[in-house]
Order: C-alpha cells, then sequence, then structure tokens
C-alpha cells in the first residue's frame, strides 16, 4: 500500500513541477493536497486497498493425494487409446494395491515411455512382447485369458491415476525406476538391478544398463 501511496504522491508532484504556478504552490497547498490523498485511500476501504496492493495468487496444480478419497474426488477420466492402455494396465497389475502402489507402477511405465530403451508409446510399452512366449513384459497381456473389467468402480479410479500420470501432476515416488514384481516372486534381474523403493505389495527398480564406457 505504502508504494500505491507513494506512486500517488510522486505522480501529484511531476504534475506541480510541471506546472509554471508551481513555485507558487505554498505549503498549505500541498498539505491539503495530502489530506484529499489520505481520505481518498480512507474511503476505498481496508479489503480494497488489500486487493490493489496484493500480490496475484498464481494458479498452481491440485496437490495429488494418495487416497481413494482423492482419487473419487477428481473428475471422470477421459483421454484417447493412451489412457486406456495405462489404466488396463494398471487395473490388471495393481488394481488390488494401494492408491499410492497404482501411481508407482503407472510412473514405472511411464518411465519406461521416456526412456530410448523401450517404445515411445504408452500402448506400446504394455504391448511390448505380447503374443510371444515369455516376452511379454506385463502379463497379463500374455497369460492365456481375456482381459474383462469386471470392476467398473475399480476401473473408473485407476483411469483417473493414469490420468494424473499422463498429466505429469504426480509427485515422483520410485527414483526412476523401470522395472517392478510383487514380494511374491523373486526374479532373477532382481539381484543385479538397484532397488529404489518398497510400495504396497510392489519392489521397484532401476536397470544397470551396461554400456562401452563401463
Amino acid at each position: 500500500m505504502m508504494r500505491f501511496i507513494r506512486s500517488i504522491s510522486f505522480a501529484l508532484s511531476m504534475a506541480l513541477c510541471s506546472s509554471p504556478l508551481a513555485v507558487q504552490a505554498s505549503s498549505e497547498s500541498a498539505s491539503d493536497l495530502a489530506q484529499i490523498e489520505i481520505q481518498g485511500l480512507k474511503s476505498a476501504g481496508a479489503a480494497r486497498l488489500q486487493e490493489m496492493v496484493a500480490q496475484p495468487a498464481s494458479a498452481s496444480e491440485t496437490d495429488v493425494k494418495f487416497s481413494t478419497a482423492w482419487v473419487d474426488s477428481q473428475p471422470k477420466a477421459e483421454g484417447n487409446a493412451e489412457l486406456q492402455c495405462l489404466a488396463e494396465a494398471l487395473y490388471f497389475e495393481a488394481r488390488g494395491e494401494t492408491v499410492k502402489g497404482q501411481f508407482a507402477v503407472a510412473e514405472v511405465i511411464m518411465n519406461r515411455v521416456k526412456s530410448a530403451r523401450f517404445p515411445g508409446t504408452l500402448c506400446g510399452v504394455i504391448n511390448q512382447g505380447t503374443g510371444r512366449k515369455y516376452q511379454c513384459q506385463f502379463t497379463y497381456t500374455c497369460d492365456g485369458y481375456k482381459e474383462v473389467i469386471n470392476e467398473p468402480r475399480a476401473f473408473a479410479r485407476v483411469s483417473k491415476v493414469a490420468r494424473a500420470i499422463i498429466d505429469g501432476s504426480a509427485p515422483k515416488l520410485t527414483n526412476g525406476a523401470t522395472h517392478y514384481h510383487t514380494t511374491a516372486v523373486n526374479p532373477n534381474w532382481a539381484h543385479v538391478y538397484t532397488k529404489t523403493a518398497r510400495i504396497g505389495q510392489h519392489l521397484f527398480y532401476r536397470h544397470t544398463w551396461k554400456t562401452a564406457s563401463n
């Protein structure tokens, strides 16, 4: 508010100085002008003055909460085939997990999309190796069973998780993990890769890629 008052005072002073009559302005006139200025500011009211000097609020993304209440409060997830692929992967791979666990699994899939070592789309990553024995990356795509969504409410929830991951609004959880497995199994690669997190019933790993330089 002081900045606002000073700017008005400065403008009035400049107006007086630029006028040929400025040299004739008495201290009483300046005092009168100051009083008028103060009265004008007072008449605006404290609330209005606060609006005038306050910094505009920045629009920030809604903070993701790892709870079913937060997920349920989100609008219905809408999107293209990429959203559908990720939502289906979460449904068949992680619908029994906590919300945080579902976000973590979705993050791994997105990490693969961003890596040059995997296909560059969500559908490509999820369906990589499908149809080749022991080559599929996600078991549900090659376990011999038809993918049927029997729990529409659960699917609606994981779709919202998928939407948040695609939008990039969720905080990172897995420290760059590109692989995961449940605690019920112990794959050979788990002894070679770097474990980055444990969330719910899943352990997460980052591949220790071998290159010519090492």
